[in-house]
């Protein structure tokens, strides 16, 4: 029979510790210390007071931890002397009927890894969703960690102890994350659809109005009808607009929502987990019969990520009325421009302003965004709450010198472009460390018809400033510019610049800031405030309208923009819940 916290919270001492009895391998002293902050309101919390407690140790409790753990598919496998937990999680992954040829590999990496790191590697082998990660996905991640660094390896290994725990803990409580299940499926069919090229190679990109794109689409569109929306439609730019009606026609509107087009050889939840968390809401409602004070409309927006034709936000400058007509004109990288890749898809650019929204029909904008970044991992916290959106500015630039023979040129005689864009880059880093979450990037580097044997007389390169304020970041712009100057004037060489982007920062409204907040304590999630590095939809909403974005965790150290990227059913769980409570609280009489 599944426990319930209020047992736990009541049970005395020795009883409580029993409960949890197994949650940390051969480690009851975890739960024990953490037993003492009692009463605890929800398993959230808990998880997080586990996490604490370990975080508070010190190394060496640390590495012990891991080492109290067996290898996977080891010789504790085979001799069957694992403990109960262990061994059905191995068994959930398959791990019990390996190939001779996988038993032989794993047993290469095991020793690898031993001799590399001397611990054990930790997987959590039940994987995000708690079903259960294949032989191939295993073998896969320790071919990766294998060639990792000890002191990454030790809090990565930790946090997949800290996973494994979550799901005894599920175990123990009877916890099913139902719906944080349903949106991580809906995430993994909706990835099915990827452009040529990559579909084959098994990578998911999807890029504006291609086959996959609208397919993607499509399927969205099926998706909102089934789980009950009562008008569900894909408007003049593509997106794909879902809304759900309130039972008092004057109400006003809140709209949410994020991007379904992808970086090429992208993850799963960029974007996409901000269409289905609250479709998996407004299911919810549909099935309760509910109907609320306020209209939701879910927008899955067509276009963010600027990946086919050079613009981006397509999708939400649509609906901000800031769609540039002549962005139609643009080609893309087959000469196809954005007027002819519309109509050919079926839609009609003449109705794109019939796509801007009135901000008096709404009450606001409310984004749910994987978080991209590391800080929610290396916290162990499923949520943060976002207080700005960083506001950016890009640039290319040129240094020039003399390009001259690098045997003959003695170093003081040089006009070296390169090594002047290497300062800078050191510059560069300096400068955005100096700030609260400031950053800035040389992201692209290139000597044109470079020879190892000359002496670089060009070198081009680009320049990406972000900081949560403007003024911040024009005070971190105009530093860097100067030292830029500084730097060539000082080496004799020439520089040009050119701005490419500016884009203002996107401060979250309080007052929904602060919903999101409530939100996380009604659901006893810590609250931790972050801004957002990245570029969202609710940057161009914000424009008309207040807006506030909710991050998730990701895993794997938070990489994004790549296959690794991946969240838990659990802290998709706690998305839907948290703008569940957002719901109820716009709900609510004021």
């Amino acid at each position: 029979m599944a426990l319930t916290l209020q047992q736990l919270n009541s049970a005395s001492s020795a009883e409580a510790a029993q409960m949890l009895d197994g949650l940390y391998e051969h480690s009851p002293w975890i739960a024990r210390a953490a037993l003492a902050q009692r009463p605890f309101a929800s398993l959230a919390q808990l998880k997080y007071a586990l996490v604490q407690l370990l975080d508070a140790a010190g190394l060496e409790a640390k590495v012990a931890l891991i080492r109290a753990h067996p290898e996977l598919a080891g010789k504790a496998m085979v001799s069957q002397t694992l403990t109960a937990e262990s061994s059905h999680e191995q068994s959930t992954a398959g791990l019990t009927h390996c190939s001779a040829q996988e038993f032989a590999r794993i047993a290469e990496l095991n020793a690898a890894y031993k001799a590399r790191f001397d611990f054990p590697f930790i997987l959590a082998v039940r994987g995000p969703r708690g079903s259960g990660l294949s032989r191939k996905e295993i073998i896969d991640t320790f071919e990766r960690r294998v060639l990792g660094q000890r002191s990454l390896e030790i809090e990565e290994c930790l946090r997949n102890i800290h996973r494994i725990a979550e799901l005894r803990l599920n175990d123990k409580f009877g916890a099913e994350p139902v719906l944080g299940n349903l949106v991580w499926d809906w995430a993994e069919a909706l990835a099915k659809y990827s452009d040529p090229g990559y579909a084959e190679a098994g990578q998911l990109t999807v890029t504006y109005l291609t086959e996959a794109h609208r397919a993607c689409a499509a399927h969205l569109k099926t998706l909102m009808l089934e789980c009950g929306f009562d008008e569900v439609g894909i408007d003049a730019v593509g997106n794909v607009v879902g809304r759900y009606l309130s039972d008092q026609p004057r109400a006003k509107t809140l709209l949410t929502g994020s991007h379904f087009d992808t970086v090429r050889n992208a993850g799963k939840y960029d974007g996409r987990v901000g269409i289905l968390v609250p479709m998996a809401c407004v299911r919810t409602l549909v099935g309760q019969r509910q109907r609320l004070p306020f209209h939701i409309e879910v927008v899955a927006f067509a276009e963010e990520e600027g990946q086919r034709f050079e613009t981006s936000f397509l999708g939400s400058s649509a609906l901000v009325g800031k769609f540039d007509k002549a962005w139609l004109d643009l080609p893309d990288a087959d000469g196809v421009t954005l007027r002819a890749a519309m109509l050919q898809a079926g839609l009609d650019p003449a109705q794109i302003a019939r796509c801007q929204r009135d901000p008096g029909n709404y009450l606001g904008f409310v984004e749910i965004h994987i978080e991209q970044g590391p800080v929610l991992n290396e916290l162990n916290l499923p949520l943060g709450v976002v207080s700005s959106i960083n506001g950016s500015v890009r640039c290319t630039g040129e240094v020039m010198g003399t390009a001259c023979h690098a045997g003959t040129t003695p170093m003081n005689r040089r006009q070296d472009a390169a090594v002047a864009v290497a300062e800078l880059i050191l510059t560069v880093q300096q400068r955005a460390s100096q700030d609260a979450d400031s950053v800035a990037t040389v992201g692209q580097l290139l000597v044109p018809n470079g020879s190892t044997n000359v002496v670089p007389g060009r070198c081009q390169f680009t320049l990406d400033m972000r900081a949560p304020s403007d003024a911040q970041r024009d005070a971190m712009v105009h530093d860097i510019l100067a030292s830029l100057r500084e730097i060539c004037e000082r080496r004799q060489l020439r520089c040009t610049l050119t701005e490419t982007m500016r884009v203002a920062a996107a401060p979250s409204n309080p007052s929904w800031q602060q919903r999101w907040e409530r939100a996380l304590a009604n659901l006893a999630v810590p609250l931790h405030r972050m801004t957002s590095g990245a570029g969202h939809d609710a940057m161009k909403l914000h424009e008309i309208m207040p807006q506030a974005m909710l991050f998730v965790r990701g895993q794997n150290a938070g990489i994004s923009h790549n296959p690794l990227e991946s969240s838990t059913s659990d802290d998709l769980q706690l998305a839907v819940e948290a703008f569940a409570q957002l719901l109820q609280q716009l709900a609510a009489p004021s």
